[in-house]
């Protein structure tokens, strides 16, 4: 049998090779974990290369993701679909290789990982949702939810403020199974840490409520497993493992610098690593022995059968239980959800309610918590403001000191706004729930990306983000969020709701719920908002993202286009307009992406080319407007400190200012 550095070498030699072919990639982080990563691979990860979405498995993140190699070389000795062919096209077009680690490309990967910090956040999330999931489903003598989060962190992760924000709120609520294990090898890109990372880190972790084991050498596989074993062993507070490596271990003339951090060691370096380490086989090549200790499959599909037939005969106690659990993990709504679901925006059109849209979307909530148990809501420091609290919510963490409850169904994030997204990433990634998290508009630039990571992995995440605009009044510039609608709307795979009134609110929800393939925003408002009055067909196009609210005879003259606050606007200008004898048409466009994904017969039909007088209106920069309309009444600049029913008309949201500005779409 290989020793143990023997089957660590493997993924040194793979990663040398793989970086070196490719001429890019960063082999410091490999070399430096490979004897930490044997050890856990082969000691303690509970997986199954047959089956990577195995619900019970141990869940593997990779936070320092630059390092990708060392996952991909663990990933194909193991036995998972991936292989050497795969390795050799690293960072290639089209591979299954890329050079960061992505959710969906490479089996056996469990997040899309890389910007530092958010592997650790989004593994916090998965550490929750096991914790909750064996809350609600597990009975004595069934631990159908019974597994580990294990994750790779370096100094980096250490630095960004993120993993401040998710591990000191992993140690409050007490994660005992989630495990991180820390790289110290005090090196960066820009050279040794010393000079701007001089933490005293263990003690920091202490202080979050972790249990810490100090000082471990990273290359002594007998110290590893002693202190997994320790980790382990604590079941009331997450881990942290501070292992002591040499970044590029093997590497003779640039371990333990930057120079190996980033860039291909070259052939010269590498012939001299092979030989330090005693590995005499040619690039790519594993002998069959290595690969048998690697192997996985056998111990894999062994784990996964005892677990299936204890599954079974909960299954056969505890049928409904059973049939629950596998609906949740699979992300499939109950058989009822749809009827529901239109019933619920049947009586929202039947209450014709005056209501601000965060109000309408609490309402909402109120409807779709009763239906669905996996809802799970969460708000940074901002829950009576957001109205994520709904009518079915019972918070984890609503009692403080350590009295949780993790059948609960909310959680009070504290102010963490990036880390109430990162952390919902990771609970969707792990599944069984679909989260959503409330904080201010104005405030998703924390969190701004966790949701471009949603949208990169096409996770069911949902963002609600409340006080849209300058209606959020007095509190000034700084709360009143101006360019925020536009740069949401440039993330690919994002929908933006920016709904008029309750029903197209509940509408975004129902399809925000419904959506498997990427995440949702709800963009709210403080004030109130009109209810628009619609027939069947019209509430039906609502979920086209965009569709004619309000239409005159014939052809019409101008078009307004406008979301939210504005489309009241909007129809008061139209009257004003037929006043006047022109014929104007509404469009209400409250998801611009949605609307983008439409027929080109439909978005003619509602957006007909030959009408030209087009105006859009939007309590925001007006720059993406111009591409549905030449006139824009928008908002270009920040707002100032006033009552919100004093800044529309200070800033020219007036049926004057807009048949001005139609008079000036004539005239174009």
């Amino acid at each position: 049998m290989p020793t143990r550095r023997e089957l660590a070498n493997a993924i040194r030699a793979l990663s040398m090779d793989a970086i070196q072919k490719a001429k890019s990639g960063h082999p410091g982080a490999p070399l430096g974990m490979a004897d930490i990563a044997e050890v856990l691979w082969n000691d303690f990860l509970r997986h199954n290369p047959a089956n990577p979405s195995w619900h019970d498995r141990d869940r593997f993140v990779f936070s320092n993701g630059h390092g990708s190699m060392l996952l991909y070389a663990l990933l194909h000795l193991s036995g998972y679909d991936l292989t050497m062919e795969d390795l050799k096209r690293f960072r290639q077009l089209g591979s299954r290789t890329p050079g960061h680690p992505e959710r969906g490309v490479t089996p056996g990967v469990e997040s899309t990982s890389g910007p530092l910090g958010q592997g650790i956040a989004m593994a916090v999330g998965m550490a929750m949702a096991e914790r909750m999931l064996a809350a609600t489903f597990n009975r004595d003598g069934f631990p159908v939810v019974d597994h580990y989060t294990y994750v790779f962190m370096g100094d980096g992760c250490m630095m960004e403020g993120l993993s401040h924000e998710t591990c000191s709120l992993a140690g409050t609520l007490g994660l005992g199974k989630l495990i991180a294990v820390y790289d110290d090898n005090g090196i960066s890109i820009d050279g040794r840490l010393s000079g701007w990372f001089a933490d005293d880190t263990p003690a920091r972790f202490e202080a979050y409520g972790w249990h810490v084991v100090r000082g471990v050498d990273g290359h002594d596989a007998e110290a590893v497993r002693k202190a997994l074993e320790q980790a382990r062993a604590v079941t009331d507070k997450p881990s942290l493992v501070c292992c002591k490596t040499i970044i590029g271990y093997g590497a003779p003339t640039v371990c333990g610098t930057s120079g190996c951090h980033g860039s291909p060691l070259g052939e010269k370096e590498i012939a001299a690593a092979r030989e330090f380490l005693g590995w005499k086989h040619p690039p790519f090549e594993v002998p069959q022995d290595i690969y048998a200790g690697w192997n996985a499959k056998k111990k894999g599909s062994q784990l996964e059968s005892a677990w299936a037939a204890m599954f079974k005969a909960y299954e056969a106690k505890y049928p409904e239980l059973a049939a629950e659990f596998v609906r949740r993990m699979d992300g499939d709504l109950p058989v009822n959800f749809d009827l529901k679901a239109e019933e619920l925006v049947a009586g929202t059109v039947a209450k014709a309610e005056k209501l601000a849209t965060r109000v309408s979307s609490k309402k909402a909530l109120d409807g779709f918590g009763a239906l669905l148990p996996e809802l799970f809501g969460a708000s940074a420091d901002l829950t009576p403001s957001n109205g994520t609290f709904h009518a079915s919510s019972r918070a984890i963490n609503a009692k403080g000191g350590q009295d949780f409850d993790f059948t609960g169904n909310y959680l009070h994030c504290g102010v963490r706004e990036f880390a109430m997204a990162a952390l919902q990433n990771g609970m969707t990634l792990h599944g069984g729930f679909i989260p959503y998290g409330g904080t201010f508009l104005v405030f998703s630039d924390y969190m701004r990306n966790a949701i471009r990571l949603a949208a990169l992995m096409k996770t069911r995440t949902i963002f609600v983000l409340t006080h849209d605009s300058i209606g959020v009044g007095e509190d000034g510039p700084t709360h009143q969020p101006v360019e925020h609608t536009a740069s949401l709307r440039l993330i690919p795979d994002l929908d933006v709701w920016r709904p008029c009134d309750a029903v197209e609110a509940t509408v975004a929800w129902k399809l925000a719920l419904e959506r498997r393939d990427g995440p949702s925003a709800m963009i709210l408002s403080r004030q109130d908002l009109p209810h628009q009055g619609r027939d069947g067909l019209t509430v039906s196009a609502i979920a086209r993202g965009g569709y004619i609210l309000q239409d005159c005879q014939g052809t019409p003259e101008v078009i307004l286009v406008a979301t939210g606050s504005e489309v009241g606007l909007a129809v008061d200008a139209a009257k004003a307009l037929a006043d006047q004898g022109r014929k104007a048409r509404v469009v209400s466009m409250p998801c611009v992406d949605l609307f983008e994904r439409q027929p080109a017969e439909y978005r003619e039909l509602v957006l007909p080319t030959k009408v030209r007088t087009r105006v859009a209106l939007e309590a925001g920069v007006s720059a993406s407007w111009h591409a549905y309309a030449p006139v824009v009444v928008g908002m270009d600049r920040f707002g100032e400190s006033a009552p919100g029913g004093v800044l529309f008309p200070h800033f020219g949201f007036t049926v004057e200012a807009v048949l001005s500005a139609v008079t000036k779409a004539l005239s174009a």
